[in-house]
């Protein structure tokens, strides 16, 4: 069995934060943070959302606690390389997304490279998602 087909299946969040490039800050995206990560043996599609979000927040607020996005991937060595064809935010709409990941049993742990994330700006950030498998 290869690593990518250890990958495949469905996995339940159990925490979302970001860590800026240096390691300096490192903070929970979403308070109760809910999540589901699908992946087959060609697409990767994940879903994150804060677990608070009120039924009559406004749009804006109801994206801004919400993160999705989809695609073929590849997987090399301890990276998933994702081709992102389906996201929640425009700008990450045909890039590759590149992950870190580690599988130990049935938890999973991605991180993302450094990369400039629409939730914040002004930094270079890596995601650190923990996944237990469903």
């Amino acid at each position: 069995m290869t690593a990518s087909n250890h990958l495949i299946g469905a996995w339940k969040l159990i925490s979302f934060q970001v860590a800026t490039e240096d390691g300096d800050e490192r903070h929970d995206v979403y308070d109760d943070p809910r999540g589901l990560l699908i992946i087959s043996e060609r697409r990767f599609t994940a879903l994150l959302t804060a677990g608070d979000r009120a039924h009559d927040a406004d749009r804006a607020a109801l994206f801004d606690r919400l993160m999705a996005y989809s695609g073929l991937y590849r997987v090399e060595a301890d990276k998933i390389i994702v081709t992102v064809d389906i996201a929640w935010h425009p700008s990450w709409l045909g890039t590759e997304q590149t992950r870190f990941y580690k599988l130990d049993g049935d938890k999973l742990s991605i991180i993302s490279s450094p990369t400039q994330h629409p939730k914040f700006p002004d930094k270079l950030v890596r995601g650190i998602v923990a996944w237990q498998r469903d």
